[in-house]
């Protein structure tokens, strides 16, 4: 019996080519998954060696993500998890989708799945405690942030530039002649929406304008429960909102109270989600490249299971896009183009 198993005894025991083992270890996606799972099998079984280790390469990665995510009316996160596993499907890599109930994120419960090793990596999208993320790092399983970052973790994050993104927005309703601008989101909820805030701020000190604290609206409950958005009794001209769900919420409660948007108010999202579209009228917002940040994430796990690999912070870049929420101070009209 030999001594180090080859690719060519792996080949051999299957009947196919080495070049086709050695696709599959290399984890190269043009091999069916049925040949890929056959050579992984008998690879695993007699014993091969990966890069020195007898480690099988990758076949699952579990995305887990809250509850409060995808309880709502937003749907970022259930397009983010489409994203992710038409990625991994080109790799023959199955994606598994593990929901944390509100019970087991506040208590710290791992899923018996991750205790059980059950998937090569971790994804996780979307916020989570700290607390919680440091009960998961303790199983030592490759893990990647995704949409959020913290400092003190020795974790990959993948995230839109949300602090540039913001500051772009902003600087946009500077130039259309506003100065009196507002922001809309809860502070403590997502290092995202800390990032948008703070690229606001950036483009109102940038231009010498006020930062009035009660233009600073909060939109939820630190669970992610929707408040009614309180206005402020002397309004700015414009809202920079934290997400385009809560700008339209923010022009419902605007015309209720009698306020026109954008004649009188003019209010600005974030995603480009279907709020926007859906919204009358149609909310200027940033577009986040959704398949681009699952392409960014999938790439960065592969990535940093190797041994040694320098952990960083990697940023898509967003767009924004102009729509009829935004009234343009300068002319007659709304912002187009």
């Amino acid at each position: 019996m030999k001594n180090k198993v080859s690719m060519q005894d792996i080949a051999d025991s299957l009947g196919v080519s080495k070049v086709t083992v050695s696709k599959v270890l290399r984890g190269k996606s043009d091999v069916s998954k049925n040949v890929r799972e056959k050579v992984l099998d008998t690879a695993e079984r007699l014993g091969y060696q990966y890069g020195g280790k007898s480690r099988r390469p990758v076949s699952k990665i579990t995305i887990l993500t809250a509850e409060h995510f995808f309880g709502g009316s937003d749907c970022f996160y259930v397009k983010l998890y489409r994203y992710l596993s038409e990625e991994l499907e080109k790799l023959h890599i199955d994606a598994i989708l593990t929901i944390l109930d509100r019970q087991s994120e506040q208590n710290g419960a791992v899923p018996e799945k991750l205790k059980n090793r059950e998937a090569g990596g971790i994804i996780v999208m979307g916020q989570l405690p700290r607390e919680y993320l440091q009960k998961l790092q303790e199983l030592q399983i490759p893990m990647v942030f995704l949409d959020f970052y913290y400092d003190g973790f020795n974790v990959t994050s993948v995230n839109t530039d949300n602090f540039f993104s913001a500051y772009e927005l902003t600087d946009r309703l500077i130039l259309f002649g506003h100065t009196k601008i507002g922001f809309v989101g809860n502070l403590n909820y997502t290092s995202s929406i800390q990032d948008r805030f703070l690229g606001y701020c950036k483009a109102l000190i940038e231009h010498h304008l006020p930062f009035r604290r009660e233009w600073i609206l909060n939109d939820r409950q630190s669970d992610g429960r929707y408040l009614d958005i309180p206005l402020p009794g002397t309004m700015p001209t414009a809202f920079v909102c934290n997400c385009d769900e809560v700008a339209g919420l923010l022009i419902r409660s605007l015309e209720q109270k009698g306020f026109r948007v954008p004649l009188d108010v003019s209010v600005a999202g974030f995603d480009d989600s279907v709020h926007a579209v859906k919204s009358d009228p149609q909310i200027t917002t940033v577009h986040v490249n959704l398949a681009e940040m699952a392409r960014l994430t999938v790439k960065a796990l592969l990535r940093d299971m190797g041994p040694g690999r320098q952990k960083n912070r990697i940023l898509s870049r967003g767009k924004i896009i102009s729509r009829e929420s935004v009234l343009d101070l300068r002319g007659s009209g709304s912002s187009r183009g």
